[in-house]
């Protein structure tokens, strides 16, 4: 390890199937990506904080590394409230390379990096905006990375300077927007939608977390935050619905453990649900890559 040109990094920033996935992915490319060896980055976004954004960003990585057998990574872009080696169960520092970039920490299949690996653990994050790109800069193409089908960026809530910042400098390939099913998280969500709609960064489609409880004891299942809403906005606004994931007591335990649940209960109804959002945001980019190899349709 290069911890000599660690302490140099942090006094800068102080200043269908899976086997057909596979078969396409080795021969379809998107567009053309802004970190050397990454195939597709997609954000996984939310107008607002609380609505369980990161809680899916991992378990949609996991995903798209077990299920669809693709090559992973997540990048933990809320410099102020990292919660990706929580989930991840990663604590230790990054190793830096010869060529001075840090090397990513695995896990369940994931190759994770956040400024969470370099500051200790109940620090706060007292940083105003550039030097919060810096470290955004330093935690994309200061990584060796690898080859990757997909970086899952987790971005920070709201529509900033470093939500802008990461859409239009990363190249985007798609956003996957969550939301739970009340008006004041969807009035948020419709805010980041169009964000994105304005960087023109496409919309993958929008998820509803925290849809539905069901009691342990009797079965029955009740719509604490309201009923539909997610999947009504998604029409309204010409978007995909990508599935609900519901509100359950193992996908906070577990993934306070850093086990996400596609991880620790594979075969329950809330990873199948992980899965399958997975499963589509994958067909999503196989589309938009299609669309860009065809260039833009003339009419006569």
């Amino acid at each position: 390890m290069r911890w000599d040109r660690l302490i140099s990094f942090n006094r800068v920033i102080k200043s269908s199937g899976s086997n057909a996935l596979l078969r396409w992915y080795s021969t379809v490319g998107a567009k053309g990506p802004s970190i050397p060896g990454i195939r597709d980055i997609i954000a996984v976004a939310s107008g607002k904080g609380g609505v369980g954004k990161s809680t899916t960003a991992v378990n949609i990585s996991v995903a798209l590394a077990k299920a669809c057998q693709l090559q992973v990574g997540l990048l933990d872009a809320d410099i102020y409230g990292p919660s990706i080696p929580t989930m991840m169960n990663l604590h230790q520092k990054p190793e830096v390379g010869e060529d001075m970039k840090m090397i990513p920490v695995e896990n369940h299949g994931v190759r994770c990096m956040s400024i969470g690996f370099l500051v200790e653990k109940d620090a706060p994050i007292i940083w105003r905006g550039p030097m919060v790109m810096s470290a955004l800069e330093k935690l994309t193409r200061g990584v060796s990375w690898g080859n990757l089908d997909v970086l899952v960026v987790d971005m920070p809530p709201g529509t900033g300077d470093a939500q802008i910042s990461i859409s239009q400098r990363l190249q985007l390939s798609g956003a996957l927007i969550v939301s739970t099913p009340q008006d004041i998280a969807l009035i948020d969500a419709r805010r980041g939608a169009n964000m994105f709609r304005k960087v023109e960064v496409p919309i993958l489609g929008l998820v509803e977390n925290m849809s539905s409880f069901k009691c342990p004891h009797c079965g029955e299942e009740s719509h604490i935050f309201g009923r539909g809403g997610a999947r009504q906005t998604a029409e309204d606004m010409d978007m995909q619905f990508l599935g609900e994931i519901p509100l359950e007591l193992d996908i906070r335990s577990s993934s306070d453990e850093g086990y996400p649940i596609v991880v620790s209960s594979p075969q329950s109804a809330s990873a199948k649900a992980y899965i399958n959002v997975a499963e589509k945001v994958t067909y999503r980019l196989k589309e938009l890559a299609e669309e860009r190899l065809m260039g833009p349709q003339i009419s006569l």
